[in-house]
């Protein structure tokens, strides 16, 4: 484990700023910077990174957090992880304490595996340059397919040779073990480099095939792709069938639906010339960059997925689809670019002439040639596809009918509501329909698709509700009327709303976050109550239940650490190791970074409000402590009544009718004098 003082030094070290700019693009705006939010869809920046506040927040869908935080879910790694890539970042060593059996044993495993796929990276390129049979078949090849020793270098090509143990049994005399060269597929745990059959047999799984090592964005070997080169036969000369490519398998380092290949390569060209092409084929992306088009990456052949397309987000959201000009090319081009229009992509597609490909074309034409044909032949997505179809469709009518439906689908997933417009009169035009038909179809669809996420959601809630995972970060009800995606990413607008009770402990939360730490009443013999203190010990008096999970650890961290010498609550739990925490408490001091905020949630006087910006710190929190305590107890009471009344409600003439009652009238009591205090403070 990472020692308390060396997290210190990197998060001292990490400027939030700097951390997010490597995977979003920023504008200054005043005091902030400003971005298109990297975890979900927005045309219009809200994601705000405060340089002074060391924090991120995303005020469309809520996400917030530090540094720290912010590596964690853009690269979709554990807290260690993110620290030691920041630490490497900034050049700071670690040295780490001892970890508990469960981390050390996952630490290892990512590290091996990484470790083996390293020395597998460096090893098939050894045999592509210095081995007889890697020179006269691997290295062959790729000249033959026109690539340049300086490409092949550039993007580690390789070679695995045609026995079926010589890289096996190289690995594990360089000491690397079969349960990290083999994949188990219950665990993950395992990079794939070796299969083993059914005897227990470990045996190469790439053998006599050119290999394209697969890199994460920031580098490090997750993975192979193997091409064969030559028909496999067996003894009676019948040929093997083989596939054409043989990929790693999925393991906890490596899901094929979260990589791009040539990501790594392309990033830095991608954001700078805001623009991606996306091909199919690694070939494609090698020929391109040698061609000196840069900003290229390529799906792999697979379907496109939408941890793909947000991979290429976090860099831009201007996307140009090459594809072949034939008939499978043109439907390739087709399938999965929804998720582009989902995501606020600006989609264009090129399709090559016939009997090209982006390899082909490459190899053939300098980069200025090629830039000019795609600038020549780039077509608008939906106008294209709306194009390509009404070809086929325009003698059939049931064809015509689908063509419509499917556009309607496109259409209804873009999140701009100008753009869709634009779509609708231009495809109206070309459907010879009315353009009224085709908005109220899109409308249609975009309803029934908010109605779907809605109920996903709502189940997914309720499932987290029963498993009691259920994240205490709610503010909100479900928007309605607008399109969302299958898999809906969660925001603001579509958390659930807090009751009145969760929201009164929520300021209270907000208070212990923001000014814990500062003093509220000073008694003359020099000690003093702070703010959280205070809080702390008014909530143990009443007996209230923090029923906000996150809510109630952050007031035990609190009165567990209220005492260490130069606690300072802000950052505290800005900078708290439970992700959870920090990213509430980043998420309550984002929203404003002054006391007034706080008092627009409560019901004050107008002079009150009028006068904050006049008044010192200190007098507002006298002024506000007190009174969130009161609409805490207020709330409660309500709540009590509620259930009272309720229980009436359905035994009227119960024996406990009497005891209710009696229950109810005391309870009011309470009420009309909890009323009488704030009303009294209102004047």
């Amino acid at each position: 484990m990472i020692p308390p003082q060396t997290i210190e030094k990197i998060f001292s070290a990490a400027k939030i700023e700097e951390v997010v700019q490597d995977y979003v693009p920023l504008k200054r705006r005043g005091a902030n910077l400003i971005g298109l939010c990297p975890f979900h869809s927005e045309r219009t920046g809200s994601f705000t990174v405060s340089p002074s506040k060391g924090i991120f927040k995303c005020f469309g869908c809520g996400e917030s957090g530090n540094a720290v935080g912010f590596v964690m879910k853009i690269d979709n790694c554990s807290y260690a992880d993110a620290l030691r890539t920041l630490a490497k970042k900034y050049h700071i060593e670690i040295e780490e304490r001892e970890l508990t059996p469960e981390e050390q044993q996952h630490q290892d495993n990512r590290e091996a595996m990484f470790a083996v796929n390293e020395w597998a990276n460096k090893w098939f390129q050894d045999q592509l340059w210095n081995t007889a049979e890697g020179q006269a078949i691997g290295l062959k090849y790729f000249r033959e397919r026109g690539l340049q020793d300086a490409t092949i270098k550039d993007f580690q090509l390789g070679y695995s040779p045609d026995k079926h143990k010589a890289f096996t049994d190289a690995a594990l005399k360089a000491g690397y073990t079969d349960k990290y060269l083999t994949n188990d597929p219950d665990t993950g745990i395992g990079t794939g480099v070796c299969g083993k059959n059914d005897k227990g047999e470990v045996y190469d799984r790439f053998r006599d095939r050119v290999m394209f090592p697969i890199f994460t964005s920031s580098g490090k070997t997750v993975a192979f792709a193997g091409r064969i080169l030559r028909k496999k036969y067996d003894k009676n000369g019948n040929e093997i069938p083989t596939g054409k490519y043989v990929n790693s398998p999925g393991s906890t380092i490596y899901s094929k639906t979260n990589e791009l290949y040539g990501l790594y390569q392309a990033k830095q060209q991608i954001a700078r010339q805001n623009l991606c092409y996306l091909v199919e084929g690694q070939m494609d992306v090698l020929s391109m960059h040698q061609a000196g088009i840069c900003n290229v990456v390529a799906s792999g052949g697979t379907a496109l997925t939408k941890e793909q397309v947000r991979l290429i987000k976090r860099l831009t959201t201007n996307i140009t689809v090459l594809y072949d000009g034939d008939a499978a090319g043109i439907h390739a081009a087709i399938r999965g670019i929804d998720m582009f229009l989902t995501e606020g992509f600006f989609v264009k597609v090129v399709l090559l002439p016939d009997g090209e490909d982006p390899d082909s074309y490459a190899r053939t034409h300098d980069a200025s040639e090629f830039i000019e044909y795609i600038r020549a032949h780039q077509q608008d997505f939906i106008r294209f596809k709306a194009q390509f179809s009404w070809e086929q469709a325009k003698n059939d009518p049931s064809q015509r009918s689908e063509l419509t439906h499917d556009l309607v689908r496109s259409i209804a997933v873009i999140p701009d509501e100008i753009t869709r417009h634009e779509y609708i009169r231009d495809c109206a035009q070309l459907l010879q329909t009315a353009p009224e038909l085709l908005t109220r179809a899109v409308d249609q669809q975009r309803m029934e698709a908010s109605n779907k996420a809605t109920e996903e959601y709502r189940a997914q809630r309720r499932m987290q509700e029963q498993n009691g995972i259920l994240s205490s970060r709610s503010s909100s009800a479900p928007a309605t009327g607008s399109a969302a995606p299958a898999e809906p990413t969660e925001t603001v607008a579509s958390r659930p709303r807090m009751t009145k009770t969760e929201q009164n402990l929520r300021n209270l939360t907000e208070l212990l976050v923001r000014y814990g730490d500062k003093a509220l009443y000073s008694f003359p013999n020099g000690t003093n109550i702070t703010v959280g203190g205070y809080i702390l010990q008014q909530i143990e008096t009443d007996g209230v239940d923090i029923t906000l999970p996150t809510d109630k650890r952050i007031f035990e961290e609190f009165k567990a650490h209220q005492n260490d010498e130069g606690f300072v609550a802000e950052k505290f739990f800005t900078f708290h190791p439970d992700q959870q925490i920090n990213a509430l408490a980043c998420d309550l001091i984002a929203d404003r970074y002054q006391l007034s905020s706080i008092f627009s949630k409560v019901a004050i006087s107008e002079n009150v409000v009028l006068d904050v910006e006049q008044r010192s710190e200190h007098d507002l929190l006298v002024e506000l402590v007190p009174q969130l305590l009161c609409e805490l107890r207020l709330s409660l009471v309500n709540d009590r009544i509620d259930a009272v009344q309720q229980q009436m409600k359905e035994d009227p003439d119960g024996e406990q009718s009497l005891q209710l009652l009696g229950q109810l009238n005391s309870l009011n009591a309470v009420k009309r004098e909890i009323c009488k205090y704030l009303g009294n403070r209102m004047r």
